[in-house]
């Protein structure tokens, strides 16, 4: 049924997830409807961390806090605006735990503070907070198939899909996230380079010396080896909801790809799919019997 709730998070979805805006086309319409208000609510938290101004930490936390209240407020019966309440009727509708919810939560609000990580473990489990907690919501709406059991192995691989979607996204935005004050490379990586910091966040850095591309090309690796370890999951997954964890996982390696043709140079640019090529890529699952090989960089159309 639509909505205007479900018109609201829907023009959310469109504006801001493009490529997970293409892959829900494979989903029927109610999960489709519940997986735009997740994500309608994992944006609204998201901004309130990006708009922070200086010294408005306590302002986001306070806004982070009014955010989780809301939501219990509208699973409560009350209505506190529409992505609340159409968020609050896919946490009903499909049984979703609280807990990924209030680690989502948890998650984005450790952009308030720098982001220094030592190295990939600790980048790993910022990575969990506010991605593998939205792989694992996505999971009991889209559905399992063979009991409990299956359920916790399914969510095990959608959580490492939303690390590798994630640190995917952190390789793309290096450059916009620097003009924003953050550096998500890990400080053995930087070290290992010989290139600091302030250096990446002054946007002072040599990226086409080896030793960066190294880095970048080291990293890519990592991601394309966290998609390929997630697609058992997919198989686990309900089959009306498959082609879409699919297409996601699809077209976010594709992120990398276009990172390699630009030279891993994400620092002076953002590396773009373009609408077209995302939209081939999403075709081809009709013409690849083993998505793994999009996944690993193979070409997606002959």
């Amino acid at each position: 049924m639509v909505t205007f709730e479900s018109l609201v998070c829907g023009n959310i979805v469109r504006r801001h997830a493009r490529t997970f805006a293409l892959a829900s086309a494979f989903l029927p319409l109610t999960k489709r409807r519940a997986t735009y208000a997740i994500y309608a609510f994992c944006r609204l938290a998201d901004d309130a961390v990006d708009r922070a101004g200086p010294g408005g930490r306590e302002a986001v936390h306070a806004t982070l806090v009014s955010l989780r209240s809301q939501l219990d407020e509208a699973l409560a019966g009350g209505f506190a605006g529409p992505v609340m309440h159409e968020t609050a009727w896919a946490i009903r509708r499909f049984n979703v735990p609280m807990a990924p919810v209030d680690e989502l939560v948890n998650g984005v609000a450790r952009d308030l503070d720098p982001t220094d990580y030592r190295d990939w473990p600790s980048l790993a489990a910022y990575c969990e907070g506010v991605a593998s907690s939205v792989g694992e919501l996505c999971t009991h709406v889209f559905g399992v198939v063979g009991g409990e059991v299956n359920r916790t192995r399914a969510i095990g691989f959608a959580r490492t899909l939303g690390l590798a979607m994630q640190l995917t996204n952190i390789l793309r935005d290096i450059g916009e996230d620097a003009s924003n004050g953050r550096c998500y490379l890990p400080d053995d990586a930087l070290l290992a380079t010989g290139i600091t910091r302030e250096q990446v966040l002054a946007r002072d850095v040599d990226v086409h010396s080896a030793a960066w591309r190294a880095m970048m090309r080291e990293y890519v690796a990592q991601a394309r080896l966290l998609y390929r370890e997630a697609l058992p999951g997919i198989d686990m997954l309900a089959p009306d909801s498959r082609r879409c964890a699919q297409a996601c996982a699809i077209g976010y390696a594709a992120i990398l790809e276009a990172i390699e043709e630009a030279g891993y140079d994400t620092l002076s640019m953002r590396a773009h799919i373009s609408f077209r090529r995302k939209t081939r890529l999403m075709l081809s699952l009709y013409r690849v019997a083993d998505p793994a090989l999009l996944v690993a960089g193979q070409p997606a159309v002959a």
